[in-house]
């Protein structure tokens, strides 16, 4: 089984604590920037940061739906973790400052991949399946808090 990695970055036109804080509201800002592939979110415990249990189905494809049951946890440097309870998929946000009024927003996902053919298939595909996917969070993101 091989590690399986996607990554996507945008410069989103608020300050870091902004993009933060919405990042981690779970409660009222993620719901409202998730693109279509997203469905039956709910917030089963906390809502605002560490602590906060997040249920939704991801549909990477119209035959791949991940059913998520996602713990975030927050990093010192104020990144967030989100961990999959029914899988080994992983999704660290970073938050990096571009200046007073910018911030650069890293996602980077991963997990343990299948093996054989079907592993091939999903190592050298899913990764930019969710990158897009990822991509118009961010763009809805930057959205939200007023940018481009």
């Amino acid at each position: 089984m091989a590690q399986v990695v996607s990554t996507a970055e945008r410069v989103v036109h608020a300050p870091a604590d902004r993009v933060h804080a919405a990042l981690a509201d779970y409660a009222g800002v993620r719901p409202r920037i998730l693109p279509a592939q997203y469905s039956e979110y709910r917030v089963e415990a906390g809502g605002q940061g560490s602590g906060t249990r997040v249920h939704w189905k991801l549909a990477a494809t119209e035959k791949r739906v991940r059913d998520q049951v996602v713990v975030v946890t927050e990093l010192p440097d104020g990144g967030l973790v989100e961990s999959d309870a029914n899988s080994s998929m992983v999704t660290t946000w970073t938050v990096q400052p571009d200046g007073p009024a910018s911030t650069t927003v890293r996602v980077r996902t991963t997990w343990d991949g299948a093996g054989g053919i079907g592993g091939f298939f999903e190592r050298t595909f899913a990764p930019k399946g969710l990158r897009r996917i990822h991509d118009d969070l961010l763009a809805r993101l930057d959205r939200e808090l007023g940018g481009a």
